[in-house]
């Protein structure tokens, strides 16, 4: 098939050493250049995550590759997660956003945390798998099973920062196992990083960090915790459990030593992140993001390990929302077959709240 011939043959359109030298120092910090382009803000989350290092590639290759040829440019930030993001996009204090699969649902559907559906809201690419790691420490993880959680007797346990993606579907995954997390957890709220040092400190017990794996505040803690924390494995009952209501979640195994210290392999979950926009962005915008996404995607994979579950015959498996006109036209240029769910006519009248309008949903 070309579209697959095409990403397996053809060149980066700038030479991978110069990107990734500039994509490093992004990383560290974003430069002046790119601080002075802002016509669109791509929000990420928390900085000890994944959407925060990969959502800064992203931009960094938009930018490099469209800011002299198409006028177009990105500039991530660091965010609370999913659902402050659908909120700045609601506001268009941002016009692109990173989303857990389940979000992408929600937010389209109005369901879930989300209380109306989110109409102005456009998918435009599946991102890279977005991996669950329940962590509880060894002491109280009696059979290293998901369900150890619902043994917990008032224990503080962190499920994410206040509002977060994880917050929020940590909650939803719990719920739907039956884990009485309201009375048996005292809830902690942080982001990832002062989880770590909680954990690291005997402040929690455990913690909930969904993210690319590796992930970078999971290598810190095993690093220093070793055996004395693990990683809770999943069982089928629970996957199918999960799945009743949004079939977003497949297996995801950790070989031993996926993580420092982790001697046992471990069995846990995935649903892939989702890229989207807003419907009032121009379609060549978000055709030419789309397009540079998928022809950097070896450059990608090589700033994040996360990065490398990304596939272009997967690009559009499990979004929520339809797709932007603009990357509607990338995919169907590159032969991929669109489902009917993620088609929708756009009325020439449409547009999308924005600053100083009254926002068509509140999430």
């Amino acid at each position: 098939m070309e579209f697959f011939r095409k990403y397996q043959e053809g060149p980066l359109l700038i030479g991978r050493a110069v990107l990734i030298t500039v994509l490093a120092a992004a990383l560290t910090g974003c430069s002046d250049e790119l601080s002075r382009a802002r016509p669109y803000v791509l929000t990420t989350a928390t900085t000890g995550g994944v959407f925060y290092p990969v959502g800064v590639a992203i931009a960094t290759i938009a930018h490099a590759e469209l800011s002299e040829t198409e006028n177009v440019s990105l500039t991530a930030i660091s965010s609370a997660g999913s659902m402050e993001n659908l909120k700045l996009l609601r506001d268009n204090q941002a016009q692109f956003a990173i989303l857990q699969g389940p979000f992408g649902a929600w937010s389209w559907a109005g369901e879930g945390p989300v209380r109306e559906p989110q109409s102005h809201i456009r998918s435009v690419s599946a991102l890279w798998k977005n991996v669950e790691h329940f962590v509880l420490l060894s002491e109280l993880a009696t059979s290293g099973d998901i369900m150890d959680l619902n043994n917990l007797d008032g224990e503080r346990y962190v499920l994410g920062a206040r509002n977060s993606g994880a917050e929020q579907t940590g909650r939803f995954i719990l719920e739907t196992l039956g884990v009485d997390y309201e009375n048996r957890f005292t809830l902690g709220y942080m982001g990832y990083g002062p989880t770590v040092g909680a954990i690291q400190d005997g402040n929690i017990v455990g913690m909930n960090i969904p993210a690319g794996a590796p992930v970078s505040s999971i290598t810190q803690a095993y690093a220093i915790m070793g055996e004395r924390m693990r990683i809770l494995n999943w069982s089928q009952q629970a996957l199918d459990q999960i799945n009743a209501r949004y079939p977003l979640w497949d297996w995801y195994d950790f070989p031993p030593l996926t993580y420092p210290n982790q001697t046992e392999s471990v069995r846990t979950v995935a649903s892939p992140n989702v890229l989207v926009t807003r419907v009032d962005i121009p379609e060549a915008a978000v055709y030419h993001i789309t397009r540079v996404i998928w022809e950097n995607l070896a450059t990608l994979q090589e700033i994040h390990g996360a990065t490398r579950d990304m596939r272009p015959e997967i690009a559009i498996a499990g979004l929520g929302a339809p797709l932007h006109a603009g990357a509607l036209r990338y995919y169907r240029e590159v032969g991929l077959e669109i489902p009917e769910r993620l088609l929708l006519e756009e009325p020439s009248a449409m547009a999308a709240p924005g600053p100083g309008k009254e926002p068509d949903a509140n999430p």
